[in-house]
């Protein structure tokens, strides 16, 4: 696999760890935690997908070794009639642009993390947050699984790989793998995984099963006609 289509974004760790000197108004660069190690050599971009509170800034900010960069901003009474808030409607910040993190999986890959906003009137983001993207995670809430439905046809029709990560949400129903994967019309071939975005370790794994999928994609060896 070529992760070195994606090594275009490999210079976003200089503006992860950016912030404003007090008073000066300059920048200075990323903390030495932030620094990129010189093992790597290949850099992959993902995107974190899904409908509106399902997760995403959760997952990147559990899963980043960098100071993740957030764009929430307190919902306000402007968005009241325009975003569907139901089941969620306790959630008192929302994404407006992005979500960005950082994750290397071994000394010479590093995965950068894009998590996309869920509302609606902001899915016009999408697309640039979508190019170059090798792969996504696509969270799924089975409270609301249909919020969810319009991230996986974007990245069909873009025809980015894709895996399915069930978020864990208290209170929410189980339902057996083969019943979700029917009721998003997902072909066996799609990994659906189990995830919990507060976790680390979850939120890893779940990664590296898309990792494994975008590898096994290209090891498929072609029908003979």
């Amino acid at each position: 696999m070529d992760y070195r289509s994606s090594e275009a974004f490999a210079g976003s760790e200089a503006f992860a760890g950016c912030e404003s000197l007090a008073g000066s108004g300059a920048l200075v660069g990323p903390r030495s935690e932030d620094t990129l190690p010189s093992s790597v050599s290949a850099a992959v971009k993902v995107v974190i997908v899904g409908g509106f509170g399902v997760g995403k800034t959760t997952m990147v900010g559990s899963v980043s070794e960098i100071r993740p960069l957030t764009t929430e901003e307190t919902m306000t009474q402007a968005g009241v009639g325009v975003d569907d808030i139901a089941g969620v409607e306790r959630k008192t910040e929302t994404t407006v642009a992005m979500d960005f993190g950082r994750i290397s999986l071994n000394d010479q890959l590093v995965l950068y993390l894009f998590g996309t906003p869920g509302q609606e009137r902001f899915w016009f983001l999408w697309d640039g947050l979508f190019e170059g993207a090798l792969g996504a995670v696509v969270l799924i809430d089975t409270r609301r699984l249909e919020v969810s439905f319009d991230a996986v046809g974007r990245l069909e029709e873009r025809a980015v790989p894709f895996v399915v990560a069930i978020n864990a949400f208290p209170h929410a129903p189980v339902h057996p793998m083969s019943e979700l994967r029917a009721a998003m019309d997902l072909p066996d071939s799609v990994p659906m995984v189990d995830c919990d975005a507060r976790d680390r370790g979850s939120s890893r794994d779940t990664l590296l099963t898309l990792v494994r999928y975008l590898h096994s994609l290209t090891t498929v060896t072609p029908e003979t006609p």
